[in-house]
């Protein structure tokens, strides 16, 4: 016979973390409600840029505001280091959740008093897109104020798994309600999300952990002096490997800007298949996580012909019009995104000595990031140039040459990925 836990559920069949640790399932809820705002944002104002906002230079408009949008992950993240480091974690979740509201909610005055300058929509997107930077590292920084040592794989999978979900909830929302309540509703949307999670974050106490301040900025990126340089000149496998991704980048976040462009100047749609694209996409991306660790194969192998599968896939819209055609195409997209996701990091955190990872991965991350705005703007611009279905091939061209290097990697790797969760950052495809 099974004894209970604390939870009063049998030790066998243990309640999930985010019900018996009230104190985590309250700040984890506070994420889902946080990410799904930033991205029903962004979705959504994309949307409006183009279907109701910007008469001509449309591929412009939103290129530029997804750039915008991606722009504080990659330019702040020295100064989320050291705030992350010296800050009390709850108070800094709750300022970052809080600022967010508050400016949700005069972007919501504003746009129902007057009509609402472009100027104002991108200053908003920069200023969610601040927020949420400081509030993602800074959850993963707290998970052991929150959780007893035994759950702490636990609730990293909670947080990751659910990222991707509240991404894609939020991205389904966006265009829909862009089309039926315009920028006022999303304001309003996104301002009661936020706000809601600054109170969960309020009515929380976190345990007692190590003085803010007493970690080095250093400490807080875990380089422990070592810079990316260093830790990569005995690791050429994943230098080049992140360079092969870093190339990559370039060619499939441009899926952002292309979907409402698309949807506009294509398939003469509105928000609802703006809503289903992305909804795909999500979807791809969440089975590919789910499954990339049971697909055989070398890592760089493998993820070679996901490249090559991914660059058919991202094709096809520009060959076959029709909504159902780029929904599947695009599902087979993100579940390319999803098993090199897998692959890759489990194969870093093999390869990368133990001291260097958090070091390691921050800086990835910024790395990866870094050509998110640029992909923005560049496509953004050729959107204006060239016709739709000819950036699609654009893409997919794109990814060829990131395919062949792989296929060429002939390095000695790491047998098969173990079956851990997908970390938030991903080599390619970042939904953010």
């Amino acid at each position: 016979m099974s004894t209970p836990d604390p939870s009063g559920a049998p030790k066998g069949r243990r309640l999930p973390l985010v019900l018996r640790n009230r104190t985590f399932g309250a700040v984890w809820l506070a994420q889902v409600l946080t990410q799904a705002a930033v991205r029903m944002f962004q979705v959504g104002v994309a949307w409006w840029l183009v279907a109701y906002a910007v008469g001509g230079g449309r591929g412009l408009a939103s290129g530029l505001f997804m750039a915008v949008s991606t722009l504080p992950a990659v330019a702040l993240a020295p100064v989320v280091a050291r705030a992350v480091a010296r800050c009390s974690r709850r108070s800094l979740l709750r300022a970052a959740a809080g600022t967010a509201g508050l400016a949700t909610a005069a972007l919501a005055g504003w746009a129902y008093a007057a009509e609402l300058p472009l100027a104002a929509a991108y200053a908003a997107t920069l200023a969610l897109a601040a927020c949420q930077a400081f509030f993602d590292p800074c959850l993963t920084t707290s998970v052991p104020e929150l959780v007893d040592d035994e759950d702490i794989e636990a609730a990293t999978g909670f947080e990751l798994s659910t990222q991707s979900l509240a991404s894609l909830g939020g991205a389904l929302l966006g265009a829909l309600i862009a089309d039926g309540a315009g920028v006022v509703g999303l304001a309003v949307g996104c301002a009661a999300a936020y706000l809601t999670a600054a109170l969960l974050l309020t009515a929380v106490r976190f345990r007692p952990a190590a003085a803010p301040g007493a970690a080095t900025a250093d400490d807080a990126a875990g380089t422990g002096g070592r810079t990316l340089r260093r830790i990569l000149s005995g690791l050429p496998l994943v230098r080049k490997i992140l360079l092969c991704f870093t190339a990559a980048n370039l060619f499939t976040t441009a899926v952002f800007v292309v979907i409402p462009l698309y949807t506009r100047s294509v398939l003469h749609d509105d928000g609802s298949t703006v809503a289903l694209l992305e909804a795909s996409l999500g979807t791809g991306t969440l089975i590919g996580s789910f499954t990339g660790a049971r697909i055989p194969g070398r890592p760089t192998v493998l993820s070679s012909y996901c490249l090559a599968l991914m660059s058919l896939a991202l094709a096809l819209p520009g060959l076959l019009t029709g909504r159902l055609a780029f929904a599947g195409s695009l599902v087979v997209a993100g579940w390319c995104v999803g098993v090199i996701g897998v692959r890759f990091v489990a194969l870093f955190q093999r390869l990368v000595p133990a001291a260097d990872k958090p070091g390691f991965f921050a800086v990835m991350q910024a790395v990866l990031g870094a050509t998110f705005p640029l992909a923005s703007l560049l496509f953004g611009l050729l959107g204006d140039q060239l016709p739709v279905r000819a950036l699609c091939l654009v893409q997919a061209a794109g990814l060829l040459p990131a395919a062949c290097v792989l296929a060429l990697l002939r390095e000695r790797t790491p047998g098969p990925a173990d079956p851990a969760p997908l970390p938030e950052t991903v080599p390619v495809g970042s939904e953010r």
